[in-house]
């Protein structure tokens, strides 16, 4: 293997050799006499090649500073300029921790060791004593010194604490393994590189040998973190090696120790084409050597597939591309690992032949990318010319790594931009000038990157093809970055709290639902998440939008249809972050049903909810298609029919498609079109138990039942979420018995009727429940018969109602039920409402109401809208029932027509406070300017009303809101004599 030739010291770095041979004289005279004398008897060609390692690279130079004796030492031994061997290196590292007693002096003790070895290797590399096989053999041998002494320093430890764990299978001690992955595995190992590894034990089972026993994996848990912390943690000197556990399953967000049966299902199961990539590599670094050769072999047919897979190929130039949208992102052109020509693409050339070919061809199944390439060779699969190339194309590009790594043993593979550091690289490649150096790295760049595109390049796309869509986010969903760098990437793309953004996202990562996923659901969701991040920061409020949307996500992912839904229906996926970023409510419903997704797919029926009639025909065509006999199926055809219709109205109102007037109008039809099903279903299953019940002239009735809506239904004023306030009224004989086979009275059976009706209104099932009933606003309220008679009801509204009851009549109306009856019901009404009444006591009694009402329920910091400070913005304002509010208003509209509907019966044509208003300056009871004035004042409240329920918020403003409007409410109610 060629090694780069050593070029002349230039003129640039002649400053850095006399600032550094001073400070070592220095740093020599204060350690001793002795380390002086011991200096200038170095023999010329060593203090020649000090001079060339002290003018490129500040690590040994600071190392050297820090502890001149180790130097010294070093040099004395003859092991600044030795290779060593695994065993030797481990002969010292045993000797060194032998009298070790506390993890703190292991922590210093293998930091001091590394330190050491790490100044003799970049040594022999700047001075060309060793080449890069070598260098990389001396690095990773190093590593698996440090990683098994270390593991087998604490295994020891924590055995005597916490006893020895046992497996419950074999009965025998277990060991944890130590996989090593990527470089470290390969032997590979750069200057500055990071170790990545995945732990596993044997079996399950617990500690032996101590009074309180420990769980197997919650001992190995213990056991890697100790490890790891040895390891990783920067102290004062330095650290070991820093060390990645994110290729394990689940990457950080799953258990830091897998038992090996817990490994080898979740590869089974799981396992992703990049995780295969990466297990090519794997190899038994620390602690159970046999145990661990074991893993590996039951890992083997994870990787290596007994097919031809070439699926694998594609995998692997969905990686690449990932990987230039990352590079091109971060404008990382010039990283020589992961830009054009890299070191990854010749890494990729050769693992794509192993996935593909490996299964069958056991030649390939080999760890060294340069054993790989020479097999490639010998086997036939590439030509000699292309291997030869990407051989010593890599070989450069790994000289050029270590290059940059030595200079201060940073992990880093980006080509300099100063002229002093470009100095230094080209210098240790070999080269009088940058110039030269860059020339030829960008021709060994040029051919890795035309072999590379001969292999993995997709030959039906050509060079512009289009970016995975959400590519650059797939690291950060993977886990594959570390938790700053994924912070940083938020950050830039307009999250303002990315910290909790990202642990958002690896809490879904690590949710159950995620963790326990089967593999092709996995890869779904892995295919979705970035493009869902990529149109989630094209939000104006990426954060809120995440928050809303990561519950739904989370509700789907194991129903990986909805997965494929949005992945594939990018506009059913924008409008759905559309819809969650305007309001809460909307998020929640789509998290806890995700079967409204559905209705994301056509645009044109979401925003466009259908008109009553319509409504109304599609309910009972769909509830047609289903047997009589299933209930269970009924329910949940309603359920669905009323969300999927709730939602369309909700982002009909969001978009400003619909007006505030008509989504009451539609969410009112969309009860009534299912009140009428369900009572024709209750009517059914109660006739088909029961019989029919008799009217008094012993005729069946059919149904002779009515369903009256109070309130915000009886007014056609429903909102999102709102109940329905019912009362139930029929015109049967109570006494005459049923004409079934188990006949029960016409009283018994209107009532459970009613039950039946409340039954399938309210019963919670999969899609929630239909509607919240209120029934307190039947004859006597909650202590009354829960179904009337018409004959019972007009008595009770003539004789003993009270005047607020009387009230709540004016917004009274037929939803549903027998036309006869409602009628019938319509009279009674009108005789009711429209009865002569002594208007002085009306106004008092409905004002002494009123003021209870306020007084119960309005906010605490206004007494009937006089205090000072009732306007004030540090107050809040409750928008239905303060002073001058919804409350007020309806209450003057029912006021108008229990005073006037005798002399003006029109008034009570409408249930609705608006079309009332009208009649009001119609007929001139209220002036055109105040009616119109109250209209407008009652439509802006509600809308304010609308808004807040869709973003899940109480119909609370700041004081100083709608000050004119509460004033113009107050002067009115004033002026009708209400006080």
């Amino acid at each position: 293997m060629s090694l780069p030739a050593l070029a002349a010291l230039p003129a640039a770095l002649l400053p850095l050799v006399a600032r550094g041979e001073q400070s070592l004289q220095q740093a020599f005279a204060a350690h001793s006499i002795e380390a002086v004398e011991q200096f200038d008897s170095w023999p010329e060609h060593r203090r020649e090649t000090l001079r060339r390692v002290v003018a490129a690279s500040d690590f040994v130079l600071e190392q050297a500073q820090r502890d001149p004796q180790m130097f010294l030492q070093l040099a004395a031994a003859g092991e600044l300029e030795a290779s060593l061997t695994s065993g030797s290196l481990r002969t010292q590292l045993e000797q060194i921790l032998q009298d070790c007693e506390d993890e703190d002096e292991l922590g210093r003790r293998l930091r001091r060791f590394r330190n050491r070895q790490q100044l003799r290797i970049i040594w022999r590399d700047i001075s060309r004593q060793a080449d890069l096989v070598e260098t990389c053999r001396d690095l990773s041998d190093l590593a698996d010194v440090c990683v098994d002494l270390a593991y087998h320093w604490l295994y020891q430890r924590l055995c005597a604490q916490s006893g020895t764990p046992i497996g419950n299978r074999s009965g025998q001690p277990q060991h944890m393994v130590i996989l090593g992955m990527g470089k470290l595995g390969a032997h590979e190992l750069n200057l500055s590189s990071d170790i990545d590894l995945i732990f596993g034990y044997p079996e399950g089972g617990e500690t032996e040998g101590v009074k309180r026993s420990l769980d197997n994996q919650e001992f190995f848990t213990r056991l890697g973190q100790k490890l790891i912390k040895a390891l990783d943690v920067i102290t004062v000197d330095g650290f070991v090696f820093r060390t990645d556990m994110r290729l394990r399953p689940y990457g950080s967000a799953g258990p830091l120790v897998y038992s090996f049966n817990a490994l080898e299902q979740y590869y089974q199961d799981q396992g992703r084409d990049w995780e295969r990539y990466a297990m090519i590599k794997a190899r038994v670094v620390g602690g159970d050597q046999v145990a661990g050769a074991q893993l590996l072999n039951m890992l083997r047919p994870f990787v290596y597939r007994r097919y031809l897979d070439f699926s694998a190929i594609e995998a692997l130039r969905s990686m690449k591309q990932l990987i230039q949208q990352e590079v091109r992102r971060k404008g990382m052109s010039e990283n020589i690992k992961l830009g054009s020509g890299g070191i990854r693409e010749v890494e990729f050339v050769a693992q794509a032949f192993q996935l593909i070919h490996g299964g069958r061809d056991l030649s390939l199944q080999q760890r060294s990318l340069f054993v790989v390439l020479q097999t490639l060779e010998y086997q036939g699969y590439l030509p000699e010319a292309v291997t030869d190339e990407l051989r010593e194309g890599y070989i450069f590009l790994r000289y050029v790594e270590h290059a940059l790594q030595a200079i201060d043993d940073r992990q880093t593979q980006m080509l300099p931009e100063d002229d002093l550091t470009r100095a230094r690289v080209a210098f240790i490649m070999g080269f009088d000038s940058w110039e030269a150096f860059h020339d030829k790295l960008m021709f060994w760049r040029g051919r890795v990157d035309w072999h590379f595109r001969g292999v993995i390049s997709d030959p039906d796309e050509d060079d512009d093809s289009e970016d995975i869509v959400g590519g650059e986010w797939l690291p950060l969903w993977e886990d594959r970055q570390e938790e700053d760098d994924a912070c940083r990437q938020l950050e830039e793309a307009g999250f303002q709290s990315p910290l909790s953004a990202w642990q958002r996202l690896m809490g879904l990562r690590s949710s159950v639902q995620v963790r326990t996923m089967q593999r092709l659901g996995r890869e779904r969701l892995d295919a979705f998440m970035p493009r869902l991040l990529a149109k989630i920061v094209e939000q104006d409020n990426p954060d809120l939008v995440l928050e809303r949307v990561l519950p739904l996500i989370e509700a789907i992912a194991r129903r990986s249809a909805y997965v494929v839904l949005l992945t594939e229906n990018p506009n059913a996926l924008q409008r759905l972050l559309t819809l969650c970023a305007a309001s809460p409510w909307i998020a929640e419903q789509m998290a806890r049903f995700p079967l409204l997704l559905d209705e994301l797919l056509n645009e044109g029926r979401l925003f466009k909810p259908p008109l009553a009639p319509e409504l109304a025909a599609q309910l009972r065509e769909r509830l047609m298609r289903i047997p009589e006999e299933d209930l269970e199926q009924q329910m949940e055809a309603l359920r669905h029919f009323k969300l999927a219709h709730g939602l369309r109205v909700a982002a009909s109102e969001i978009t400003g498609t619909l007006p505030l007037m008509k989504v009451s109008d539609y969410l009112t039809w969309l009860a009534e079109a299912i009140l009428d099903q369900v009572l024709a279903l209750s009517w059914r299953h109660m006739v088909s138990k029961y019989g029919t019940p008799r009217r008094a002239d012993g005729s069946l009735c059919d149904p002779d039942f009515i369903v009256i809506g109070y309130g915000k239904v009886g007014g056609i004023e429903l909102g999102h979420g709102s109940d329905l306030d019912l009362v139930f009224i029929h015109d049967g004989d109570p006494q005459a018995e049923t004409d079934g086979a188990k006949s029960i009275d016409g009283a018994q059976f209107f009532n459970r009727l009613g039950q039946r009706i409340i039954h399938l209104l309210t019963t919670q099932t999969n899609s929630g429940q239909l509607y919240e009933v209120d029934m307190r606003l039947r004859p006597s309220g909650a202590a009354g018969l829960l179904v009337s008679s018409l004959g019972a009801f007009e008595r009770y509204q003539q004789g003993e109602a009270w005047t607020w009851e009387h009230q709540a009549l004016v917004r009274a109306r037929v939803l549903v039920g027998s036309e006869r009856v409602g009628k019938a019901f319509e009279a009674v009404r009108a005789q009711v409402l429209g009865r002569e009444r002594d208007l002085d006591k009306l106004r008092t009694e409905v004002s002494e109401m009123r003021a209870k009402m306020r007084d119960n329920l309005g906010s605490k910091s206004t007494v009937a809208g006089t205090a000072s400070n009732a306007f004030d913005a540090s107050t809040s304002y409750d928008l239905k029932q303060d002073a001058g509010g919804i409350v007020d208003i309806e209450f003057m509209v029912q006021y108008a027509a229990l005073a006037w509907s005798n002399q003006y019966p029109e008034l009570l044509e409408f249930t609705d406070n608006i079309r009332i208003l009208e009649g009001l300056e119609r007929v001139g009871l209220l002036p055109g300017e105040d009616a119109r004035l109250l209209q407008d004042i009652y439509k802006a409240y509600r809308s304010v009303a609308h808004r807040q329920a869709l973003q899940k918020q109480p119909g609370v403003v700041s004081g100083d809101q709608f000050e004119s409007e509460r004033r113009t409410v107050m002067r009115i109610w004033r002026e009708l004599g209400l006080n």
